[in-house]
């Protein structure tokens, strides 16, 4: 899919994965990539360190993408969205798995929290199937369908809750961008550069395969916050992405 976008425009759709062990760590890769907008806090920082990391992320001037997959009871959820509203975040992630009435109160708490704290109201995110499941997990966990229309079910299911984004692999964008239209945003982890291990990831894409098919962020950690120079592993993912986008 062929997109205009500037340098900068395109260094905001690529979300630097924090998946450090703490807060010193953290800071190390904040520092190292100036460069970069958006950063995810997944579940490993942010049960190490609390909330506080939020505001380490935001006193960089770097947006927060709070990734802790929430799935629970509507009410738990939605007052765990209140809470990660108040420190300011700009993208937040709901299991779909969760339900329609999860995801719904969910976005209700959203916007009446972001209204009373006069806090800008963040993209939350349906996710459908994590990218480290094959198949034969889903099916060994009790799921009949196979990933495709699972991720496929669970898309739709978010869409009519009203969430205006979607987590899925790089293999599912085709598909979801057909179904979801083009406003819906989608986001996929298991984003490898060509030069970069796959590690445990099973279903993943190169950068420009994935903004290619439709993808509007993507969510790249250890090929650049393990590479011995962060800055210029960042700098080749943007170049790849340059390269794949007409460019104005």
């Amino acid at each position: 899919m062929t997109r205009l976008m500037t340098i900068e425009e395109i260094k905001k759709r690529v979300i630097i994965a924090l998946d450090v062990k703490n807060e010193k760590e953290a800071r190390q890769v904040l520092e190292s990539l100036p460069e970069a907008k958006i950063f995810k806090v997944g579940l490993e920082l942010f049960t190490a360190e609390g909330p506080t990391i939020l505001d380490v992320v935001k006193d960089y001037h770097r947006e927060v993408f709070l990734d802790l997959k929430l799935h629970d009871i509507p009410n738990t959820v939605a007052g765990a969205v209140r809470a990660a509203i108040c420190h300011g975040v700009s993208m937040l992630t709901i299991h779909a798995s969760g339900g329609k009435e999860m995801m719904k109160r969910a976005l209700e708490a959203a916007r009446e929290t972001a209204e009373k704290e006069n806090k800008p109201l963040p993209l939350i995110l349906g996710v459908t199937v994590l990218t480290s499941l094959k198949d034969s997990e889903l099916f060994e966990i009790g799921f009949s369908s196979d990933s495709k229309n699972q991720v496929l079910r669970l898309a739709r299911l978010a869409v009519e809750a009203g969430l205006e984004g979607i987590v899925c692999s790089p293999h599912e964008i085709e598909m979801l961008r057909t179904e979801v239209g083009p406003n819906i945003k989608i986001i996929t982890p298991g984003i490898r550069p060509a030069w970069a291990e796959a590690l445990d990831q099973k279903r993943i894409m190169t950068p420009a395969e994935a903004f290619e098919k439709g993808a509007d962020y993507l969510v790249i950690g250890r090929p650049i916050t393990q590479a011995s120079s962060t800055g210029e592993a960042f700098r080749r993912v943007i170049a790849e992405l340059e390269a794949a986008i007409k460019m104005p």
